[in-house]
C-alpha cells in the first residue's frame, strides 16, 4: 500500500493502489531467468498506476523511460533475460511497449498549388512548411520547430492536389488543396492550397500564396490576393494598355511581379530545400497572362507554369506545389501542381511502416527519408 517499493528476485507482490500510486523499483542485479509477479490487488491501476523504476537494467532492451502499468486488474510477470534486452514481460495483460521510444522528425509539407485565370494572373503556389536544418517555410517565416513522434503511433499524410484549369473568364482559377501531416501527440502541420489567379471577370484568391490578379480594366479588382502567414507571398497586381499584363501568381520565396502595359508577371520564386540530399525548389508561382495573340506571357520557376496568350497556359509540376499559367479565351488556363509531403529521420527510427507508398531512401548522411507524393501514412 506505500507509495514505494523495492522488489526482491523470484517473489510476487499484491500492490494496492487504492491511495495512491506506487512506484517500484526492481533489483539492482539480476541472474537470467529471475522472475518478479505484480498484481493489481484492488482493481485500482486504472486510477493509481504503477510505474516500474528499472535500477540501471534494461527493460524490453531500453534504458527509459520508465514502464507504467495503468489498466484496471492487471497482473505482470515479469522475467531477467540476460543484459541485452534485461527485463521482459511474460505476461502483462497488455499488448503495447512499455518502454515506447520516442524520436524527432524533420519535414517538408507543401500545398497544392494554384491555377492560372483566363484573362487573368497565374496561379499562387501552394503553402510551405519546413523544419529541416536551418531553411526557412514560405513568406519569410522561420524555419519550424521539428515533430515528436512516438513509436506504434500512426500518423496519416494528406496530399493536396493542385487548382483546377479553367476556361471560362468569369471566375478564377482553382485554388490548391492543403497538405498536412496528422497524428495523436503532434500539433498538425497542415500548408494551405495556394490561390488561384484572377480572371476576367474573377477576383484572384487567397492562399498559401496568393493567385495573380488580372488586367486594370476588367469588372473586378486587378489586385493580385494575399499568401498565409509563414507559408507563402501575394500575388502581383495586374496593369493596364496596351498589352494589359496580368500579375504573377505569388511563391513560397517571393511575391508575384505585377503586370506592365507590355509584360505579363513572373510568378514569385520558390524556395530550395536539401531535405531529400539534393537541392530541389519548389513552390513557384505562375506566370500572368499577356493579352495580344501570339505574345508571351510572364515566366514561372520552381513548378510553376508560364502564362500565356494564344495556347493554353502551362500546368506547374505534379508534386511542386507549383501555380498555373495564365491565359486568354478561347483557352484553358494551366493547372496547379499537387502538393508533397517529406519527413527525414534517424536510420535507426525507421519503422519500415508505411502505407501509400512513399519513396524511401536510406543512408541520407546518417537520415531516412520519406517522400510522399500521394497520401498514405508512416506508422512510428
Amino acid at each position: 500500500t506505500a507509495s514505494t517499493l523495492s522488489a526482491a528476485v523470484n517473489k510476487g507482490y499484491w500492490i494496492n493502489t487504492t491511495s495512491n500510486a506506487c512506484t517500484i523499483t526492481l533489483p539492482g542485479s539480476a541472474s537470467v531467468g529471475d522472475q518478479l509477479i505484480f498484481t493489481d490487488y484492488a482493481r485500482t491501476w486504472g486510477t493509481n498506476a504503477v510505474t516500474i523504476n528499472q535500477n540501471s537494467l534494461k527493460f524490453q532492451g531500453q534504458t527509459s523511460p520508465n514502464p507504467v502499468y495503468n489498466t484496471i486488474g492487471q497482473s505482470v510477470n515479469i522475467v531477467y533475460s540476460g543484459a541485452t534486452q534485461g527485463w521482459i514481460p511474460n505476461t502483462d495483460d497488455d499488448v503495447s511497449d512499455e518502454t515506447q521510444q520516442i524520436y524527432t522528425v524533420d519535414f517538408l509539407v507543401t500545398a497544392g498549388g494554384g491555377a492560372g485565370g483566363v484573362y487573368g494572373g497565374g496561379g499562387g503556389a501552394g503553402g510551405y512548411r519546413n523544419s529541416f536544418g536551418s531553411e526557412t517555410s514560405g513568406g519569410g517565416g522561420s524555419s519550424e520547430a521539428t515533430l515528436t513522434f512516438n513509436e506504434g503511433i500512426t500518423y496519416t499524410i494528406t496530399i493536396g492536389g493542385g487548382g483546377t484549369a479553367t476556361s471560362s473568364r468569369s471566375n478564377a482559377g482553382g485554388s490548391g488543396v492543403n497538405s498536412s501531416i496528422s497524428g495523436t501527440g503532434i500539433t498538425t502541420i497542415t500548408s494551405i492550397g495556394g490561390g488561384g489567379g484572377g480572371g476576367d471577370s474573377g477576383a484572384a484568391t487567397t492562399g498559401g500564396s496568393g493567385g495573380g490578379g488580372p488586367y486594370d480594366s476588367a469588372p473586378v479588382s486587378n489586385s493580385g490576393a494575399s499568401g498565409t502567414a509563414n507559408q507563402g507571398y501575394a500575388g502581383g497586381d495586374g496593369a493596364g494598355g496596351p498589352n494589359y499584363g496580368c500579375g504573377g501568381g505569388g511563391g513560397a520565396g517571393a511575391v508575384g511581379s505585377n503586370g506592365t502595359g507590355t509584360v505579363g508577371g513572373a510568378g514569385g520564386a520558390g524556395l530550395a530545400s536539401s531535405i531529400t540530399g539534393s537541392s530541389v525548389s519548389r513552390a513557384g508561382g505562375g506566370g500572368g497572362n499577356l493579352q495580344p495573340p501570339g505574345s508571351t506571357g510572364g515566366t514561372a520557376t520552381a513548378g510553376g507554369g508560364a502564362g500565356r496568350s494564344s495556347a493554353n497556359g502551362i500546368a506547374a509540376t505534379s508534386n511542386t506545389g507549383g501555380g498555373g499559367g495564365g491565359t486568354s479565351a478561347p483557352y484553358t488556363s494551366g493547372a496547379g501542381g499537387s502538393g508533397v509531403v517529406i519527413l527525414s529521420m534517424l536510420d535507426a527510427n525507421y519503422s519500415g511502416t508505411t502505407t501509400g507508398s512513399p519513396t524511401v531512401a536510406t543512408g541520407v548522411s546518417g537520415k531516412t527519408v520519406l517522400t510522399f507524393n500521394a497520401s498514405g501514412s508512416y506508422t512510428g
